[in-house]
């Protein structure tokens, strides 16, 4: 393995930085969290066309770049720093893989370059809670987390030769306003049920949509509602959905981990700022001994998540699996950062009007999302049997 980055890989990394630090400032910033929207969709346009940010992992005969997980990685960190609003996490992370892997030719052909292009935002439809369950990051994904039967959810029946969704699903990332859903629901019944997915237009009839309040409102999600909708089968019946699941659930735990590196790098730059202006007893108080322990823990475990993260989307394309490893160990950096900042901010650090609170609140709703660390990092031992080979050594 090369740990250094490519000229290119390069490139990517200073033009997206350079870009959101002109168009994703704090005022920017705060004013997207308050469209209908919850992001600058001209933000999103200006991502997709000079960096073809939307299709960067994406096959170059479907009008992407052709890059790998450590190019989308590489871009999610710079985002992360930015803690920028945009459908880059549940289009090009969450969704674009499964229509790649799963969708038929002719579904290809047609959704895919026009997410490649930026005009079509997708979203992943399954139940918040559980979304760490169905990517297989904290659990097997072979259960009922998609509902079905008595646990509610989102069922899918023919009818006149057509799929129909029943259901409702919370907290879908940018699901108010995706062009595209792509909907979880059990179909079969309550005895034979099993998990299909479905593509649903964001104007199909029977849909209805509404932007839900979140702990962090930069990850702004969704209610939605499905009364007798029309939807399109993905793929075919006999599609691995459950295998298609787990296998992006590790690539996108690899990017998740490299974005909370770029907000966890951020929150200690701006804290190291703060600390070299801010005086106590006559002097900065990134003076003192204690405050200086305290940074260098923080920057030692940032570097160590970064690392981690690196390695887990290198690995992705050389059939490793790490990827929960390092999202565990990159939130954790991401909390620890994000609390420290807030405590050497003092109290303006706990007010709505600085910026420290968002790096906390990312932290913490990110392990709502995609956690908790502990559940992470039991999973991935429990894969590896790392506890039945520790009783066998005994």
């Amino acid at each position: 393995m090369d740990a250094s980055f490519t000229p290119e890989q390069d490139e990517i990394r200073r033009t997206l930085r350079e870009l959101l630090r002109r168009r994703c400032t704090p005022e920017q910033l705060r004013a997207a969290l308050d469209t209908p929207a919850g992001h600058d969709p001209a933000l999103w346009s200006a991502l997709a066309e000079r960096l073809g940010l939307p299709g960067l992992a994406l096959p170059e005969a479907y009008g992407g770049v052709g890059c790998s997980a450590t190019e989308l990685a590489l871009a999610a960190e710079e985002t992360g720093r930015a803690l920028a609003p945009s459908p880059m996490i549940p289009t090009a992370v969450l969704t674009a893989p499964l229509l790649l892997t799963l969708g038929t030719a002719a579904q290809r052909a047609e959704l895919l370059p026009r997410i490649a292009s930026g005009h079509l935002t997708a979203a992943l439809a399954v139940p918040g809670p559980h979304l760490a369950t169905a990517l297989a990051l904290t659990g097997d994904n072979a259960g009922d987390w998609a509902g079905g039967g008595r646990a509610g959810g989102v069922q899918a029946r023919r009818s006149d030769g057509d799929w129909r969704l029943y259901g409702e699903v919370d907290q879908v990332l940018d699901g108010h306003s995706a062009g595209l859903l792509v909907v979880a629901a059990h179909t079969g019944g309550f005895a034979r049920s099993r998990t299909l997915l479905f593509l649903v237009p964001g104007d199909a009839a029977g849909l209805t949509r509404v932007r839900q309040t979140a702990l962090d409102a930069t990850r702004p999600r969704a209610r939605i509602q499905l009364r007798d909708v029309r939807a399109e089968l993905l793929g075919t019946e006999q599609s691995h959905v459950l295998d298609a699941l787990a296998a992006l659930g590790d690539t996108a735990a690899a990017v998740l981990a490299a974005e909370a590196v770029g907000a966890a790098d951020r929150a200690l730059e701006r804290t190291v700022e703060h600390v070299g202006q801010r005086e106590q007893f006559g002097r900065p108080i990134g003076s003192f001994q204690a405050v200086k322990h305290r940074l260098a823990d923080v920057y030692v475990q940032v570097q160590a998540a970064r690392s981690a993260a690196y390695y887990a989307a290198w690995a992705t394309s050389h059939g490793e699996r790490v990827g929960g490893l390092a999202l565990a160990q990159s939130l954790e950096a991401l909390r620890t950062a994000a609390a420290e900042g807030i405590q050497l901010h003092g109290g303006i650090g706990f007010t709505w009007e600085h910026d420290a609170h968002l790096y906390f609140k990312r932290a913490a709703g990110d392990e709502l999302l995609f956690g908790p660390v502990h559940r992470l990092r039991a999973h991935a031992a429990e894969a590896a049997r790392l506890f039945e080979r520790a009783e066998v050594a005994v």
